[in-house]
């Protein structure tokens, strides 16, 4: 029964939670001995506190090379029916055996992506983006303000954008 759920994968001393409909993916090993677990809802890597899931919906960027993954997850700010998005610090996550996590990590950050378009904006613009959220029905309209635009204006498009798009609170 686990393999058919997706369990069987999990490398031994993976500390995180799956959600019931949480398949695992692809697995790599990473130096420390620790894993990067890949699911059909996030990438799973460890952290001070057990391992930590960040959802293809947050990830604003992965870029694999030189056996390390580039990533940039994005913390959300409600505005609305949609969420004002705002980039962490990239996080470097090496691999000794990638196998398919890098490829599977883009298709699935890719697979997310229903639509996106920019917009200008009171000094700049903003990216707006509608992306599927694992374990969710719907899209959730994420905005991703470009530097020095407007934070009250991009709040206020975000939750304007969303009504007319008929999306409630996220």
């Amino acid at each position: 029964m686990r393999r058919v759920l997706g369990r069987d994968d999990l490398p031994a001393g993976f500390t995180g939670e799956l959600e019931p409909d949480e398949r695992v993916l692809a697995v790599a090993p990473m130096p420390d001995g620790a894993s990067c677990v890949v699911t059909t809802w996030g990438i799973w890597t460890p952290g001070e506190d057990g391992a930590h899931r960040v959802g293809w919906h947050r990830v604003s960027k992965a870029v694999w090379g030189a056996g390390v993954i580039a990533l940039v997850e994005a913390d959300e700010e409600p505005a609305g029916g949609a969420v004002v998005l705002t980039d962490r610090p990239v996080r470097r996550i090496r691999l000794t055996e990638p196998g398919r996590v890098p490829e599977v990590v883009q298709e699935r950050v890719t697979a997310s992506i229903r639509s996106r378009h920019h917009r200008e904006l009171p000094g700049g613009g903003a990216w707006f983006v509608q992306r599927k959220v694992p374990g969710r029905d719907g899209v959730v309209l994420q905005v991703r303000p470009d530097p020095g635009t407007d934070p009250a204006a991009v709040r206020q498009v975000a939750s304007d954008a969303a009504a007319a798009l008929g999306l409630g609170a996220p």
